[in-house]
């Protein structure tokens, strides 16, 4: 349990409706009886019941400064479990500073970004997980990143891992009594029965680590970018998706030499889009650069968008646009379907074939080909509906799902996997039971990062610093 009081202004620092500076400590109560006045001056705030706001005025000595609204909590029923006062002001930028410059006057010290959250980790309110899901809550850029955050703070993450980790614990404690009771707790056939538990238990583990692709698109949005040969419509399918001319649009191939970037919102889904140049051979210095940063992109993309201008039969370019993009999920838009078309969609999907012919790899959900025209606006209801369809299966249920959205969870998640992985190479390979016990505990070490029972104080400290001040 912390002891020191903290304070900081904890909504954003611009002119608002209202402003609030967060107190939170052993001398919350106290501070507050020292600044706060009620009309009548016949109230203080360290007598007053648990959970209940309080009109007044805040004083600094005898200058009054805003006219506030109080709010007090209490030991332990509070965001920190510590006292804890929130003074609703203005929201203006000056009087919110001057109120925490006279909470800090008086008794307080400057919170350090994430404090508060830190000291409800620290004191057991909440667990490692659901603190991150804070501020991943925060920064939701999308409604299902916020649903994803929610049920994390709400403790979907933290259950499941806790579940995991008391089915391994039991294996580990069952296999210890044997060896140091074996008169009384036999292991004969333990090994199978170990191996099943082993199997369902990596089968739950790859489910939560898959799961982490759709959720850090959930929670960061999905990687796209627009290829194409130059002239094919590329600009004016970004300029639609917008909404506004972000993009200069002309009859002359190459206009694009640089990437443009935008992120829009379909449906609730993130698209961090980046247009790109026309890839075709060019001898111009400027263009060339903008044709290997297109190629670039187009290796870390979550999904591409090739742009094919219908009325222009395929060439060597295109065949080199397939190939890059052969390993990635596509949508193909057939563009221009407003002029006389000489692609068709069977071709386009031949062309892949050819490349697909010796790999291994079935690509049926990764290429889908969609007729559009930009100019007149048609198939783009179709193209949405491909994205929701090819990334979460036609629809996104958050509400029942469990994703994983934090990359320090996945890594632990795979590092346990792995261990289990080991159990079970043990287990075929019939070694001794102490084998098992070591990398059961590896595993179980391995998910108790996850919610903060396996941390070292330098994580803790990394973790909360990325906070935003007030939370």
């Amino acid at each position: 349990m912390q002891t020191d009081t903290i304070a900081a202004i904890a909504t954003a620092v611009s002119d608002s409706g209202i402003g609030i500076i967060r107190i939170s400590g052993s001398d919350a109560m106290a501070i507050a009886d020292r600044i706060y006045r009620s009309p009548k001056n016949q109230k203080k705030l360290s007598q007053v019941a648990s959970h209940t706001i309080h009109y007044g005025y805040i004083y600094d000595d005898n200058e009054l400064i805003d006219e506030v609204m109080v709010a007090v909590m209490r030991s332990p029923h509070s965001y920190t479990t510590e006292d804890t006062v929130e003074i609703n002001c203005h929201g203006g930028i000056l009087v919110m500073n001057r109120i925490l410059e006279t909470v800090l006057h008086h008794g307080a010290r400057l919170a350090e970004p994430g404090e508060f959250t830190k000291r409800a980790f620290l004191n057991g309110r909440i667990d490692l997980s659901r603190a991150e899901a804070v501020m991943d809550l925060i920064h939701s850029k999308n409604e299902f990143a916020m649903k994803a955050s929610v049920n994390q703070l709400k403790g979907s993450v933290s259950v499941k891992v806790r579940s995991l980790r008391e089915a391994i614990l039991y294996e580990i404690a069952f296999i210890e009594s044997a060896l140091d009771d074996p008169e009384h707790i036999s292991l004969e056939g333990y090994p199978d029965k170990l191996m099943a538990k082993t199997q369902d238990l990596l089968a739950e583990l790859k489910k939560l680590i898959d799961s982490a692709d759709n959720g850090k698109m959930l929670k960061d949005g999905i990687r796209t970018v627009i290829l194409g040969k130059p002239n094919a419509g590329k600009s004016s399918l970004l300029n639609v998706l917008v909404g506004e001319d972000k993009a200069i649009v002309t009859s002359v191939a190459g206009t694009t030499r640089d990437v443009l970037e935008e992120s829009i919102k379909l449906h609730g889904i993130g698209l961090n889009i980046i247009d790109t140049a026309g890839i075709r051979d060019t001898e111009d210095e400027v263009e060339k650069i903008g044709v290997e940063k297109a190629r670039k992109y187009a290796n870390q993309a979550d999904l591409v968008i090739y742009v094919v201008d219908s009325s222009r039969a395929l060439d060597e370019n295109d065949a080199e646009i397939i190939d890059l993009i052969k390993d990635k999920r596509v949508i193909v838009l057939l563009n221009k379907t407003d002029l006389d078309s000489v692609v068709t969609d069977e071709e386009i999907k031949s062309k892949f074939r050819e490349i697909y012919l010796n790999d291994d790899i079935k690509h049926e959900d990764k290429l889908h080909v969609i007729r559009t025209s930009t100019k007149e606006n048609t198939g783009m209801d179709e193209f949405e509906q491909t994205i929701q369809d090819m990334f979460f299966a036609g629809k996104i249920a958050v509400n029942d799902e469990i994703y994983i959205t934090n990359q320090r969870h996945k890594e632990a998640l795979t590092e346990a996997y792995d261990s289990l992985k080991m159990v079970q190479k043990s287990l075929e390979d019939e070694m001794p039971e102490d084998f098992y016990s070591i990398d059961l505990m590896s595993a179980y070490t391995a998910l108790g990062r996850i919610i903060g029972e396996e941390v070292g104080e330098d994580l803790v400290n990394e973790i909360f610093s990325k906070f935003c001040m007030g939370k």
